[in-house]
């Protein structure tokens, strides 16, 4: 079956793509692109760059993936980008590439990034993430699985989103966020846990009490940070999944942890 690419777009030798791929009208393919089987370009969608998409990825009209980047840092050779499977780019999202010569910015599999998002370079963005209109992720940021991020939602240079939690629409995260919690505000603290969240990801009443606890501890008791942290190591449930996924985050933040509301 011969790949469908409207007579319009343009496709630069060199680039390489996967059986049914879909190129429709007035897109564009870089030279150094390389598109899985499967993935779709609606009309004037671009991907340039030494990128790749993996398969079934969909990018809708004038998005943009694979850019150069605006680190004013960049001094040539050829980073790029690296995206997974069963993405989708909603109108004008922006994917750039990393600033180091020979650095990708990284997206996981079955993310959803919704109209007028960005993800800066050297971004790594893990699977089944959310992003509502008009997110921006700065430079240099890791956002964990399962983060769902709100409307004109703004994360700063070099900060950690942790798994499963959410940020609220307009926030501004300077610090990083821990997983399982709900973060909201300018700049954004932590508010909750993500308990509606967990529960449509099958999380059960035990994983909830322990992130509860966890929330407590760290955001309720009027512990500074290290003994917050000091008391979760020493609690009966530090082998818990729960527990060793905040305590793991912590341990690598630089940024340091958002407090609580």
């Amino acid at each position: 079956m011969p790949t469908p690419i409207h007579a319009t777009a343009v496709v630069e030798p060199g680039a390489q793509l996967g059986a049914n791929v879909e190129i429709g009208a007035l897109a564009y393919v870089g030279a150094g692109v390389v598109l899985g089987d499967g993935t779709r370009l609606h009309h004037h969608a671009a991907v340039e760059g030494n990128t790749v998409l993996g398969a079934d990825c969909e990018v809708f009209p004038f998005a943009n993936i694979g850019a150069k980047t605006q680190d004013l840092k960049f001094d040539g050779g050829n980073p790029g980008v690296r995206i997974g499977a069963r993405n989708v780019f909603r109108e004008y999202v922006t994917i750039h590439g990393a600033t180091a010569p020979d650095g990708h910015t990284l997206l996981g599999d079955d993310n959803v990034l919704l109209a007028y998002g960005h993800v800066a370079h050297d971004c790594i963005l893990g699977n089944h993430i959310i992003a509502s209109n008009s997110t921006g992720i700065a430079g240099h940021c890791v956002v964990e699985d399962h983060v769902v991020f709100g409307a004109v939602s703004g994360v700063h240079q070099f900060c950690r989103i942790g798994a499963h939690s959410m940020i609220s629409a307009y926030a501004k995260i300077v610090q990083d966020i821990a997983p399982f919690m709900i973060a909201d505000g300018q700049p954004a603290v932590i508010r909750a846990i993500n308990k509606i969240g967990l529960e449509r990801r099958g999380f059960v009443s035990e994983q909830l009490d322990r992130v509860k606890l966890i929330f407590r501890i760290l955001f309720r008791e009027g512990l500074n940070r290290s003994q917050a942290l000091d008391k979760l190591k020493a609690h009966d449930a530090v082998d818990s999944d729960e527990f060793k996924a905040v305590l793991g985050f912590a341990s690598a933040s630089d940024r340091g942890l958002a407090p609580g509301a």
